[in-house]
């Protein structure tokens, strides 16, 4: 399998604090709790490994603890993947409406953003039901990743990627919510391209980047669900890489995860940059998984990788 090595500036970093700790004399090894919380996101030699290739362009990637796989999406070849940790990949479904991002709800059910215009949930029947597809009475342009809430409430994001111009019936871009009676809710219309959507771990923020500002804004979140004071979290910026932000997911210390330029970049919850894992193609998308959630899942255009983290990450 492929491996892709870290840049060595934040390896030093992690050399240099575990020297000055050695220099203070042997100490007791704090509570499992207080080690997790000092954990840095990624071992020193963390290195992207390659888990399977050849397809299209890969997205929306979603572990399934219950059944210990993985599945993805191929958005130009309308199909859903499902990956096992033996290395086998099969079809899990065809056509996939050409979704995007993938998540679950509470019950398990398997919640798709499709490219096709509208927020979908797998039944049981393995059939696919519509649950958002137009807003005030006008189509949909392109949902394309969605979070769900404690309260059962889908945030979502929907750009024009995947609609022509003259399919196109709403002149914004959006970023919604649909209650659990349909009620869909326009939260924000302030992006250009709003891509990766998710909650901080406690559900008081919520997190949406833009693809084409390659930038992440973060929004309060009260009680009933609504958000505010929306303001500049992070910009992961290199001129020298491809890609640009897109899937986020945040880990149980409340640090997020996006894509972005180059690779995968990761800030603490006050928006200090931590790390960065470069991948060899510009990511798409990511989601932990693995029996611990202590492993980071990455879809990268044709291929999806994989690599351990040291804190485990919020499904």
């Amino acid at each position: 399998m492929l491996h892709y090595r870290r840049t060595p500036l934040f390896a030093a970093i992690g050399l240099l604090a575990a020297f000055f700790i050695a220099a203070c004399g042997g100490q007791d090894a704090p509570p499992a709790d207080e080690a997790a919380a000092d954990a840095t996101p990624l071992a020193e030699d963390a290195e992207a490994e390659l888990v399977a290739g050849g397809f299209q362009f890969t997205e929306g990637p979603y572990w399934r603890p219950e059944e210990g796989d993985l599945i993805f999406s191929d958005i130009p070849a309308n199909r859903v993947y499902r990956w096992t940790p033996d290395g086998d990949t099969t079809v899990f479904l065809e056509p996939s409406g050409h979704s995007n991002g993938i998540t679950a709800d509470a019950q398990g059910r398997i919640l798709l953003a499709q490219h096709d215009g509208q927020v979908a949930r797998l039944t049981a029947a393995g059939d696919v039901e519509p649950l958002a597809t137009e807003y005030e009475g006008q189509r949909l342009n392109s949902p394309n990743d969605l979070d769900v809430h404690s309260d059962g409430s889908i945030y979502f994001t929907d750009p024009p990627y995947g609609v022509s111009d003259e399919e196109r019936e709403l002149d914004f871009s959006g970023v919604y919510r649909l209650h659990p009676d349909g009620t869909l809710d326009l939260l924000t219309r302030e992006f250009e391209r709003p891509n990766g959507i998710c909650f901080s771990p406690d559900e008081s923020r919520l997190y949406v980047n833009d693809s084409q500002e390659n930038l992440v804004r973060v929004y309060d979140v009260a009680a009933d669900g609504s958000i505010s004071n929306g303001r500049l979290f992070a910009e992961p910026n290199d001129p020298d890489a491809d890609g640009a932000t897109d899937g986020m997911k945040v880990d149980t210390e409340g640090n997020l995860y996006t894509t972005g330029p180059g690779g995968v970049w990761i800030y603490s919850p006050d928006g200090e940059l931590l790390d960065r894992l470069p991948i060899p193609e510009a990511p798409t998308n990511l989601a932990f998984g693995g029996p611990d959630m202590q492993t980071l899942y990455i879809t990268a255009r044709p291929n999806v990788y994989r690599v351990p983290v040291n804190i485990p990450g919020v499904k």
